[in-house]
């Protein structure tokens, strides 16, 4: 198979190109990145020569026509996206530029392109919230209700997807997900922000509301959820990927704080960012039956590794942490008109 992978240069991107290479090493992928701050080759150093690396905007449909074309791809798996919901409270045009118009830009490259499957990448966050006592879950037909700017344009993108697929025939694909961890995640993100602040005895910037919950998963328990969708999934289709394991926001810091030994007075209370959502929880059963997926790496061994691996890997999330555009708590006053 003949894959190009957008956004293979970021966190699960460069997790699913390694998920990938391992499992198929015969197959042909091509590394589509524009290498924004969330970006780096350095999360794909050990695959150098198992991968073809292009340097490009999903906007740039004659870039995009042209790396489908010379590469004589096949499928597409799209996770490029910006997807820090803090930096969209900050930047929203940005968000829409590169979630809505750069997907709409993407699948117009496809819709010119001989390719068997566009598959998209999108999230829990573009149903909005449950209450933290609710017994539902969101379905594949549950509404959109995006509350933030970066929910919106994922939904946006989503919309754009379908869309494509009733009006040009492209043969496409959604995954929604729930909330990922894992290695080479950027450090602006909750956990690997935890461990490496805890790492140097800083602050854990834990928002006002402590108990708000998030479903979390591996990204290679994802990533082995989209090739089932890519190798078994009906054209058309929307599939939920979800573990059902909730951890609160406090819950996490506690679980790093006791992993390293650091003193529980790390935990640090900052404002919360506008429209924080309480609750994410997707029904998964739909993959799960149709397709035989079942997520395998536990929580807590997957915190546990993860911990592990950024203790020994500082060369690879010190310059990148560095270079992370919000500090959480501090940007809202300024920032929210």
């Amino acid at each position: 198979m003949r894959l190009m992978v957008t956004g293979g240069a970021g966190f699960i991107g460069s997790n699913f190109v390694r998920y990938w290479i391992k499992k198929y090493p015969a197959d042909k992928v091509v590394v589509y990145d524009a290498l924004t701050y969330a970006g780096s080759l350095t999360s794909l150093a050990d695959l150098e020569g198992s991968y073809r690396f292009v340097h490009g905007d999903i906007a740039d449909s004659e870039a995009v026509v042209s790396a489908l074309r010379e590469n004589k791809t096949e499928v597409v798996v799209n996770f490029a996206a910006e997807s820090h919901n803090s930096l969209a409270i900050i930047d929203p045009g940005r968000f829409f530029r590169t979630n809505v118009m750069g997907t709409q830009g993407l699948l117009e490259a496809c819709r010119h392109s001989d390719i068997e499957r566009f598959h998209h990448v999108s999230t829990c966050e573009v149903y909005g919230d449950l209450d933290l006592d609710s017994p539902h879950s969101f379905t594949e037909s549950s509404p959109y209700l995006p509350r933030t700017p970066y929910n919106a344009s994922k939904a946006g993108a989503d919309h754009a997807v379908r869309a494509y697929h009733l009006t040009y025939d492209v043969p496409i694909s959604i995954t929604n997900c729930s909330n990922n961890y894992g290695r080479y995640q950027f450090p602006e993100k909750v956990i690997p922000l935890f461990v490496t602040n805890a790492l140097d005895d800083m602050p854990l910037p834990l928002y006002a509301s402590t108990q708000n919950r998030r479903e979390w998963i591996h990204a290679l328990d994802h990533s082995s959820a989209i090739e089932a969708v890519i190798r078994r999934g009906r054209v058309g289709e929307t599939y939920h990927v979800g573990t059902g394991i909730e951890k609160s926001i406090e819950e996490i810091a506690d679980l790093v704080i006791e992993a390293l030994s650091k003193p529980a007075s790390l935990k640090t209370i900052v404002p919360d960012r506008p429209s924080h959502d309480r609750r994410y929880l997707l029904d998964s059963s739909k993959i799960r039956t149709e397709l035989g997926w079942e997520p395998e790496v536990g929580f807590e061994d997957g915190l546990r590794d993860v911990i592990e691996w950024y203790a020994l890997n500082r060369s690879w999330w010190e310059p990148l942490k560095a270079n992370a555009p919000v500090v959480e708590g501090q940007a809202w006053a300024k920032n929210s008109s």
